[in-house]
Protein backbone atom coordinates (compact mmCIF):
# COMPACT_ATOMS: atom_id res chain seq x y z
CA UNK A 1 0.00 0.00 0.00
CA UNK A 2 1.00 3.88 -0.73
CA UNK A 3 1.67 6.13 1.97
CA UNK A 4 -1.79 8.01 1.49
CA UNK A 5 -3.36 10.16 4.03
CA UNK A 6 -6.06 8.29 5.72
CA UNK A 7 -9.42 9.71 5.35
CA UNK A 8 -12.51 9.52 7.53
CA UNK A 9 -14.60 8.13 4.15
CA UNK A 10 -14.04 6.16 0.78
CA UNK A 11 -16.58 4.75 -1.40
CA UNK A 12 -14.61 2.34 -3.51
CA UNK A 13 -16.56 0.80 -6.61
CA UNK A 14 -15.69 -2.81 -7.92
CA UNK A 15 -16.97 -3.11 -11.49
CA UNK A 16 -15.18 -6.85 -12.46
CA UNK A 17 -17.23 -9.73 -11.31
CA UNK A 18 -17.15 -11.03 -7.55
CA UNK A 19 -15.91 -14.44 -8.33
CA UNK A 20 -13.18 -17.15 -7.87
CA UNK A 21 -11.69 -15.60 -10.48
CA UNK A 22 -10.90 -12.15 -9.45
CA UNK A 23 -10.97 -13.26 -5.48
CA UNK A 24 -7.39 -12.62 -4.50
CA UNK A 25 -6.88 -9.19 -6.51
CA UNK A 26 -10.34 -8.09 -5.19
CA UNK A 27 -9.79 -9.12 -1.06
CA UNK A 28 -6.10 -7.20 -1.96
CA UNK A 29 -7.87 -3.60 -2.99
CA UNK A 30 -10.50 -4.34 -0.15
CA UNK A 31 -8.05 -4.62 2.38
CA UNK A 32 -5.95 -1.87 1.20
CA UNK A 33 -9.42 0.60 0.80
CA UNK A 34 -10.54 0.03 4.48
CA UNK A 35 -6.77 0.38 5.84
CA UNK A 36 -6.86 4.27 3.93
CA UNK A 37 -10.32 5.35 5.98
CA UNK A 38 -12.62 4.89 8.70
CA UNK A 39 -15.81 4.11 6.72
CA UNK A 40 -15.63 1.99 3.79
CA UNK A 41 -18.65 2.47 0.93
CA UNK A 42 -18.75 -0.13 -1.16
CA UNK A 43 -20.34 0.49 -4.44
CA UNK A 44 -21.45 -3.44 -6.03
CA UNK A 45 -24.21 -1.57 -9.03
CA UNK A 46 -21.74 -2.63 -11.47
CA UNK A 47 -21.06 -6.24 -10.42
CA UNK A 48 -22.83 -8.60 -12.92
CA UNK A 49 -22.23 -11.86 -11.22
CA UNK A 50 -21.00 -13.10 -7.84
CA UNK A 51 -20.47 -16.26 -6.47
CA UNK A 52 -19.71 -17.72 -2.90
CA UNK A 53 -16.14 -16.41 -2.99
CA UNK A 54 -17.60 -13.15 -3.71
CA UNK A 55 -19.84 -13.43 -0.51
CA UNK A 56 -16.82 -14.43 1.75
CA UNK A 57 -14.89 -11.50 0.97
CA UNK A 58 -17.87 -9.41 2.10
CA UNK A 59 -18.02 -11.62 5.19
CA UNK A 60 -14.18 -11.12 5.81
CA UNK A 61 -14.54 -7.17 5.15
CA UNK A 62 -17.34 -7.10 7.33
CA UNK A 63 -15.07 -8.85 10.32
CA UNK A 64 -11.62 -7.36 9.28
CA UNK A 65 -13.96 -3.35 9.79
CA UNK A 66 -14.81 -4.60 12.49
CA UNK A 67 -11.83 -5.91 14.16
CA UNK A 68 -10.51 -2.48 13.09
CA UNK A 69 -13.37 -0.73 14.80
CA UNK A 70 -13.93 0.92 11.18
CA UNK A 71 -17.49 0.58 8.91
CA UNK A 72 -17.60 -1.36 5.72
CA UNK A 73 -21.39 -1.30 4.30
CA UNK A 74 -22.55 -1.80 0.81
CA UNK A 75 -24.42 1.20 -0.42
CA UNK A 76 -25.47 -0.39 -4.10
CA UNK A 77 -26.52 -3.68 -5.21
CA UNK A 78 -26.77 -4.82 -8.55
CA UNK A 79 -29.43 -7.32 -9.23
CA UNK A 80 -26.91 -10.47 -8.91
CA UNK A 81 -25.86 -8.73 -5.15
CA UNK A 82 -29.45 -8.56 -4.35
CA UNK A 83 -29.66 -11.98 -5.69
CA UNK A 84 -27.09 -13.61 -3.24
CA UNK A 85 -27.90 -11.16 -0.02
CA UNK A 86 -31.50 -12.54 -0.02
CA UNK A 87 -30.45 -15.91 -0.86
CA UNK A 88 -28.20 -16.08 2.54
CA UNK A 89 -30.32 -13.63 4.39
CA UNK A 90 -27.74 -11.04 5.36
CA UNK A 91 -30.17 -8.05 4.52
CA UNK A 92 -29.37 -6.91 7.76
CA UNK A 93 -25.57 -7.08 7.53
CA UNK A 94 -24.82 -6.07 4.07
CA UNK A 95 -27.78 -3.34 4.06
CA UNK A 96 -31.66 -3.70 2.50
CA UNK A 97 -30.81 -3.20 -1.28
CA UNK A 98 -34.51 -2.40 -1.30
CA UNK A 99 -33.37 1.00 0.66
CA UNK A 100 -30.43 1.80 -0.78
CA UNK A 101 -30.99 1.58 -4.49
CA UNK A 102 -27.98 2.18 -7.03
CA UNK A 103 -29.50 5.33 -8.13
CA UNK A 104 -28.37 6.95 -4.55
CA UNK A 105 -24.76 6.07 -5.60
CA UNK A 106 -22.88 8.88 -5.86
Amino acid sequence: MTDKARTSSQRLAIVEDMTIYNAAAQKSSLIEALGACDELELDLSAVAEIDTAGFQLLVLLKREALRRGKQARIVAHSAAVRELVDFYNMAAEFGDPMLIPAQEAR
